[in-house]
């Protein structure tokens, strides 16, 4: 997305912000495409037959944000965070939902980086992530909301710092930081210190 469309959408959320409601007219189309390749990215990391759409998981996404009368939006890269956010609980939601009804069988599996995963690593199911998170959420919150803005987001690291008021390198340092406690934590069963 280019700087002119960044400006666009951060013009429209403060427009919206004021009651515009044209604004959130033209503001849709803009973070469509943006808010289906998240989704469509998330779900072709899911277990093939998986019954949640892609178009059902941005509608769910995009309801809970339109949702969000108590939110000011501050720019295009704070929507995409409460985005992330939407989409992680409609996943997390849905697999409770399909584990409660199949009763422990079945859990949604999802690669923890980016893209292709290398044969050597094992995935990370759904609700593990959610509760791995959880965890690190009560040791180093903003360390946990990094992941989310990445993983659930698809934020790159200059805009992980702009939501979080931090910079670039000190995005780049918590991923390492965080890689290795997410690691432990899911793979190895253990709680370390951040």
């Amino acid at each position: 997305m280019d700087s002119q469309a960044r400006g666009v959408i951060t013009e429209l959320l403060l427009r919206w912000n004021h009651g515009d409601s044209q604004a959130l007219e033209e503001l849709i189309p803009l973070v469509h495409r943006h808010l289906s390749r998240q989704a469509a990215s998330y779900l072709r990391r899911e277990r093939s037959g998986h019954t949640l759409q892609t178009q059902a998981l941005v509608n769910e996404a995009f309801l809970a944000l339109v949702q969000q009368d108590r939110v000011r939006w501050r720019d295009r890269a704070h929507f995409f965070a409460i985005a992330a956010q939407a989409m992680r609980r409609t996943l997390v939601d849905y697999a409770r939902r399909r584990l409660y009804q199949k009763r422990g069988a079945g859990l949604q599996l999802l690669p923890f980086e980016e893209g292709e995963v290398p044969a050597d690593q094992r995935p990370v199911d759904l609700l593990a992530l959610d509760e791995a998170l959880e965890e690190l959420a009560k040791v180093a919150p903003e360390r946990a909301r990094m992941v989310e803005l990445r993983y659930f987001g698809g934020l790159n690291k200059k805009e992980i710092a702009e939501v979080l008021q931090i910079s670039p390198a000190t995005v780049s340092r918590w991923w390492q930081v965080c890689r290795v406690w997410l690691y432990t934590f899911l793979v190895e069963g253990k709680r370390l210190g951040v």
